[in-house]
Order: structure tokens, then sequence, then C-alpha cells
């Protein structure tokens, strides 16, 4: 099948591999534009396009497909209609499509998304499905509609979360699992066997965007709430409190069922043991402000954190 291929992130990367080595006609990538990245503000491109430039396949990164946005979203349209694709595949592109784009193609475009739809909708359904306690997610493929992920879905593919699972843990698990499944998706859209069930809006949720205030940990709320909270922020923008002052990221924490009366946030010991709703929550992988990632007992060996140190308060 001739495609056009949307994605940007390394998320997207296995299902464009998968369809390249599936056989099928990949005509042009289209991803965001580069962008600075670290310290030294150095243009970095986006991993979609570095996996399309080692194929040979064309790139396009125009600053946005609707006409309104972007000056190029003519020129991008006119490219599209002359590449001709039967089909569009659409995995975490980060762009919104207008409808003469999504008319085009003779099978339409087609989204690969990180949830069982329609729950978790939206921009960041892996990190708030693990902050939500979720037992259970998987991958959806859908017919785009002009809708926020609202298209008629076409397969999907389950998978249950490992309690100690992490969000980048998890990410890379539904990433392996959506490059098979789009392979599917299009085998079956092919030959004409390819199901197509409505979504409904009964128990939907929104997975906004994550915001560096929504990584900040609460100690004051329930135990469970807090550790979900903290590996659905992990790797990546990653759970953070202070400590003494400056910005103190934890990675991964240890659930005990150490009962405490001290106040939310203070430490109850020595060895990065915290109060948290009523119980004691261990922090065993962090980074300290100016240092880098490491675990708790290589962290407590250059700084000392004793018994009754607050945790969140800010200088």
């Amino acid at each position: 099948m001739k495609l056009v291929f949307m994605g940007t992130p390394d998320f997207a990367v296995p299902c464009l591999e998968a369809l390249i080595n599936a056989g099928h006609e990949v005509a042009a990538v289209f991803t965001q534009p580069d962008k600075p990245k670290n310290r030294g503000h150095k243009m970095t491109p986006p991993p979609v396009k570095e996996c399309a430039v080692s194929h040979d396949i064309p790139v396009y990164q125009p600053l946005s497909l609707r006409k309104s946005k972007s000056e190029d979203a003519e020129a991008a349209f006119k490219m599209l209609c002359n590449i001709a694709p039967e089909c569009i595949v659409v995995v975490a592109y980060g762009q919104i499509l207008p409808k003469e784009i999504l008319d085009l193609p003779k099978y339409g475009c087609i989204n690969v998304h990180a949830s069982l739809l329609p729950r978790y909708r939206g921009a960041a359904p892996i990190q708030h499905c693990i902050i939500n306690g979720e037992k259970e997610t998987g991958v959806t493929t859908m017919y785009m509609a002009e809708g926020l992920d609202t298209g008629d879905m076409i397969l999907v593919d389950k998978l249950a979360i490992d309690e100690r699972m992490t969000a980048s843990e998890l990410h890379d698990r539904l990433s392996e699992m959506g490059a098979k499944l789009i392979v599917d998706t299009l085998a079956a859209v092919g030959n004409g066997t390819a199901p197509r069930t409505p979504q409904t809006d009964e128990n939907t949720c929104y997975a906004s965007m994550l915001t560096k205030e929504m990584c900040r940990i609460d100690f004051s709320k329930p135990i469970d709430r807090v550790y979900d909270h903290i590996r659905g922020m992990s790797a990546s923008p990653c759970a953070f409190t202070e400590l003494f002052g400056k910005r103190f990221k934890v990675y991964f924490a240890e659930k005990t069922g150490i009962k405490t009366d001290k106040p939310a946030g203070t430490a109850v010991d020595d060895k990065l043991g915290v109060s948290c709703g009523g119980y004691v929550l261990r922090l065993t992988d962090v980074q300290a402000e100016g240092s880098k990632r490491m675990s708790s007992e290589d962290f407590l060996r250059g700084k000392k954190v004793p018994a009754g140190t607050v945790f969140g308060e800010q200088v």
C-alpha cells in the first residue's frame, strides 16, 4: 500500500520501521520541525526524521497543516495531493489534520493511539493511565475524524499494567504493540476485513498534556496515589519535590507498610523515608539539582538527609 507516515517522537519509530519491513511503500514522512535541545541549543531532528533519513524516505516538516496557521500548509497539501497516498498513518504527530487531508486518501487517515479508547483521549494517555492507577491499558487503531481521538475504532490490543511499571517502561511496551497493530490494521483495511466500531462518549476521560506543576509531589495524598504519580511521571517529565530549598527529582519509590504520625513530607529516618498519607514512602531513585540520576544509597553517601527534614519546602 502506498503510504504517507506522520509522526514525531520515539514512540512512532517502531511503527514506521514495521511498515517499511512489511513491504509498504512509504512515499513520504511528515514530522515536526527540528528543535533546539540541551544547554547548547543545538538544532535536533525528531526521531522519526532520523529514521526516515536512514531509509532514504523524503521528509517534510511544515509548521502546521492548517492553512490558517502556517504559510507552508498550502504547499504541504499540494504535495500530499501529488503523492496521492492510499492511506495516511498518523502516530504521535503532534499536529491537527484538517478535513481536506482527512478526506484525501482512499482508505482515510489511520491513527495509532496508546490507550483503550474511548478512555484517555488526548496527548498524554500513557502517563495519565499510570497516575490514575489503572490496571490495564493498550493500543487502539482508528479512522481519524475531526474530533480529538473520536474516530471509529479498528483494532485493539490490551496489556496488563504491573504495579511497578513506570510510564517510560509502558511507553516502550505500547510502542512495540502499536507497530504490530498498525501492520495488522493495514492488512485488514486492504483486504476489506477491517472492523469499524464507533466510539461512545461513555466512560471517556481526557489525558491532557503534562505541565511542570503537575509533576510536583503532594505528600499529603494517600501513599498509593503518590506512588502512582511518581512512576507515572518517570522518567520524563519526572516527579519532583524540594530538598533543602532545591529541586529534587524522584524517579521511583517504594511503598512500605510502616505507619507514621509525622506531618506529610517529613523525613522519618535518614534513608529517604518520607511521611506520606500516614505511611512511610521510601524514595529510591533520585536526582538532586545540578547532579545526575542515582540510587538513594549513592545519593546518601554524599549528602545526609536527617530525620525531621521537610521535603517540599521552597526557599
